[in-house]
């Protein structure tokens, strides 16, 4: 099964991003990163996709809001991102 693509829109110093990445790196995850921090209408269009939420980071597998930082680490604890991450979760 084919890896989804992962994206992860972000800001510079944004200290939840960085924990994200993190995660992701510990994962060996490749994903697009998505800087919001100097153009608003890259941030808009985050909100529009991430159903309103303004927060970063904003984090999408394959298709699938993931959410923030807080909830890809609850995946993680739930024992899920491996599966996501691999393209195998429903």
């Amino acid at each position: 099964m084919t890896k989804p693509a992962i994206t992860i829109y972000t800001t510079r110093t944004c200290p939840f991003c960085i924990r994200a990445k993190g995660l992701l790196h510990e994962k060996n995850a490749q994903y697009d990163e998505i800087d919001v921090g100097t153009d608003p209408s890259i941030r808009a269009q985050m909100t529009q996709r991430a159903n309103g939420r303004r927060t970063v980071p904003q984090i999408f597998i394959g298709n699938r809001h993931v959410g923030g930082c807080d909830d890809l680490f609850d995946l993680e604890r739930q024992g899920r991102l491996d599966a996501l991450l691999a393209g195998n979760a429903a």
